[in-house]
């Protein structure tokens, strides 16, 4: 979700980690030791939640409220009102405000708790309440669908829940709404999340979509989506989109991944992780801070989700025709996880990596995630992480000043559209290209009620045009890795699908027999080819991929034969 458009950032704290598309992972549980992390107590299951929920309803002798709930407020704040992104802006509080331990917990629970279940809330709120919920202030309803959450969907006792939202009333507004909220809240205590959902919830006969999208708390146009690329029909009764949702609900597991040549999957093993199903180099942590993990602690492995390492090492896998000259791309690297994947697995073939992105600050956070593998004689180059398309210069013209080199990385800032680089130049090319992230809603909840449905053409257009230039990058013989961290069709087997259309000179691999041993990977006939993989059957974001790879007798358009 990146590249020329930087739609969604990865954590900041996290990047030199190599978020990639599990950064949010590290911020979307509770911080331990004030880096916005979580330790052993406080990262585990719901269940740590819970006790951290009712251990943690204390109020202060002047009935302000606690420092847990009002972090909780201000994320929720900060998200509605400045469009700030909870997986950013949670760690810096919890630092901020020295909260580790169960009051670390609790903020991280209800903030992204709320977040997840706000639709929801908002539905039965909007029976509880004798005010439309869109005339309440913004403040104020924050602090409803915060109480609610407690209510509902934590072990906090009622008179708890109730009490300290009102004095979280105080907090946002002062002492004059705290009666409305309390009413409003004493209501809805009296049901518990079933019972509401019953009477708010249309019924599944008549409206099957908005009883899902209200049950699982997700915009009717995110649910027709999903039941799109999942090719079910409404009147099958959409079995699989409402365990696709249910798993958005849920919270995502930390997935480690060590990077080749500097880590292994025996490493993190043997440091408290349990091997991955499917990733060579991939590892769950089940608890704890991954900065504890001496590989994450020295850049020799970082969080990165398995489905996203898998669509590298689907790249690197592909069989490509023709004399590989050593060179690949990462041309929408930021903030680097991929990257650093990548330029480890190139390492152990002897060619170089070139890591680009639009924005200087991103380019920056794939030269840190790269970091590990400098130690290991992978030279980032950083005088090409402030140079933009126009002033890369004639190394990056060439594929970058060390990316030419036999295990060399090298990072440029430039706009995939208007490539700093020749065409026809690289053996392998990956375009992680920006989307809406629908993919990733376990992790960045928010953005099921930031999106819109008229987000998608826009998102599309650019696609298509980062693809194209991806497939131009390429040599001939060579391979394109095409990935979305999204289902939607318009951002994947469209997009695919109508930039093949105007040429004949692109082939479609089997990306799921590249990786046959994982199940469940085919996109519904016809194209069976092409890979998406899925929480509820991988648990995974849901990330899609397509191997695309040129014709063997096929020149750049506008280059020349080299």
């Amino acid at each position: 979700m990146r590249c020329s458009a930087d739609m969604t950032p990865g954590t900041a704290g996290a990047a030199g980690r190599g978020g990639d598309q599990q950064a949010a992972t590290r911020s979307d549980q509770p911080a331990g030791n004030g880096r916005g992390r979580g330790s052993s107590k406080s990262r585990g299951s719901s269940k740590n939640s819970n006790r951290a929920a009712q251990k943690s309803t204390s109020r202060s002798p002047a009935g302000r409220a606690d420092p847990a709930r009002r972090t909780a407020v201000d994320v929720l704040r900060g998200v509605d009102e400045r469009d700030a992104y909870a997986n950013l802006l949670l760690p810096a509080l919890l630092r901020e405000r020295g909260l580790t331990g169960r009051d670390a917990a609790l903020a991280t629970e209800l903030s992204y708790g709320t977040l997840r279940g706000q639709g929801s809330y908002d539905a039965i709120l909007a029976v509880c309440s004798d005010r439309d919920l869109a005339a309440v202030d913004p403040p104020l309803r924050q602090v409803l669908r915060l109480g609610a959450h407690q209510l509902l969907a934590t072990r906090v006792r009622p008179h708890a829940a109730v009490a300290t939202s009102v004095d979280l009333a105080r907090y946002v507004a002062g002492p004059r709404p705290a009666g409305f909220v309390n009413a409003v809240l004493r209501r809805v205590a009296t049901r518990d999340l079933p019972g509401w959902l019953d009477i708010v919830a249309p019924g599944r006969a008549e409206d099957l979509v908005g009883h899902l999208s209200v049950r699982y708390s997700h915009p009717r146009w995110i649910v027709m989506a999903l039941s799109a690329a999942l090719g079910e029909a409404e009147a099958g009764g959409l079995a699989e989109t409402e365990a696709a949702l249910a798993a958005d609900g849920r919270r995502p597991a930390v997935t480690l991944c060590a990077v080749p040549g500097l880590a292994s999957r025996a490493e993190l093993v043997a440091a408290g992780s349990q091997p991955a199903r499917w990733s060579e180099f991939g590892a769950y942590l089940p608890d704890g801070d991954p900065g504890d993990v001496p590989a994450v602690a020295q850049g020799r492995a970082g969080v990165q989700d398995e489905a996203s390492q898998l669509a590298a090492l689907a790249l690197a896998r592909a069989e490509t025709s023709g004399t590989d000259r050593g060179r690949w791309l990462d041309m929408c690297a930021g903030p680097g996880g991929k990257a650093r994947l990548l330029a480890g697995l190139a390492a152990a073939r002897g060619a170089g990596l070139l890591a680009a992105d639009v924005r200087e600050h991103r380019a920056r956070l794939v030269m840190t995630a790269l970091g590990g593998a400098a130690r290991a004689g992978l030279a980032a180059a950083p005088g090409t992480a402030g140079a933009d398309a126009g002033t890369a210069g004639a190394d990056a013209r060439t594929a970058g000043p060390a990316a030419g080199r036999p295990g060399a990385a090298a990072v440029i800032a430039a706009d995939g559209t208007a490539p700093a680089w020749r065409p026809g130049s690289f053996d392998r090319v990956l375009a992680d290209v920006p989307c809406s992230g629908l993919g990733a809603l376990r992790r960045r909840p928010e953005a099921r009620w930031r999106r819109s449905p008229q987000d998608i053409p826009g998102l599309s257009g650019l696609q298509r045009e980062l693809l194209a230039t991806a497939i131009e990058s390429a040599r001939p013989g060579g391979v394109v890795a095409y990935v979305t961290c999204s289902p939607h069709l318009a951002e994947t087997r469209d997009v695919v699908g109508g930039v093949l259309a105007s040429r004949g000179d692109v082939e479609v691999l089997d990306a799921p027999g590249v990786l046959a041993g994982v199940p469940g990977l085919c996109c519904p006939a016809p194209d069976g080819r092409f890979a998406q993989f899925w929480p509820h059957r991988h648990g995974t974001d849901a990330i899609f991929l397509a191997l695309l790879r040129r014709g063997a007798h096929a020149w750049p358009r506008g280059g020349e034969q080299r």
